[in-house]
């Protein structure tokens, strides 16, 4: 029976380490997940529709508006540096409308755009350039920073990104994303302690989020990796 049961664990934790090491695989086309460009699209809805009739304003955003749709169509290349057509692209108008809420925006599009095709580095830049306070953008920039840090191999910047912006979203739809993305990083590490930290506050906290309902096993799998 004592056999048995160190067979059982030993399978549990070298369930645990595939799962560990597939991290950065398996979120590298779901860098930044839907959830992500779903508020910046929402976002931009919400600020066209509620602009001031500012002239330079409502350049930028009638600029802004063909990106969003490219955005939307998953044609990043496009969004990001135009068409020849006419749409010049989210990289210049951040450039030519600096100062407006559009470009601040488009900085926003460019980060995720970057993202998506794998240029992690340009992708952090332009992700922490865009200044925003609002409880849902904020953090959800800050995810993805944490997302392309993990990209890059910058563990230690990736799993900090990721609990900041999980305290400061403090919500049930994005906290519990980044806590577990978070804690999935620390155990990658060899940091037990700390993943079972952020899975515990997913249980406790978000109960109530999709994550929690099996964050249980994430919390088992440390414990084991830890002995």
């Amino acid at each position: 029976m004592a056999e048995q049961k160190k067979a059982n664990e030993a399978l549990n934790v070298e369930e645990a380490l595939t799962q560990s090491e597939a991290f950065l695989i398996k979120n590298k086309k779901a860098i930044i997940g839907a959830v992500v460009a779903v508020i910046i699209i929402v976002a931009g809805i919400v600020m066209y529709k509620n602009l001031y009739a500012e002239p330079r304003e409502e350049k930028a955003q009638a600029a802004l508006f063909k990106g969003q749709e490219y955005f939307e169509a998953d044609l990043y290349e496009q969004a990001l540096n135009g068409d020849s057509i006419g749409f010049v692209g989210f990289t210049k108008i951040a450039n030519e409308y600096s100062g407006t809420k559009a470009a601040n925006l488009a900085k926003a599009y460019m980060g995720i755009c970057y993202a998506h095709l794998g240029q992690y580095e340009d992708a952090v830049k332009a992700l922490d350039s865009f200044n925003g306070k609002d409880q849902m953008i904020a953090p959800a920039m800050k995810g993805a920073m944490g997302n392309c840090y993990a990209q890059l191999g910058q563990l230690d910047k990736a799993a900090s990104m990721l609990m900041s912006a999980a305290d400061e979203a403090d919500n049930n739809s994005l906290s519990p994303i980044y806590l577990q993305q978070a804690g999935e990083i620390l155990v990658k590490q060899g940091k037990y302690d700390d993943a079972i930290k952020a899975y515990t506050k997913i249980k406790d906290k978000y109960f109530r989020s999709y994550q929690a309902m099996d964050i249980d096993k994430y919390i088992e799998q440390a414990k084991l990796l830890k002995k």
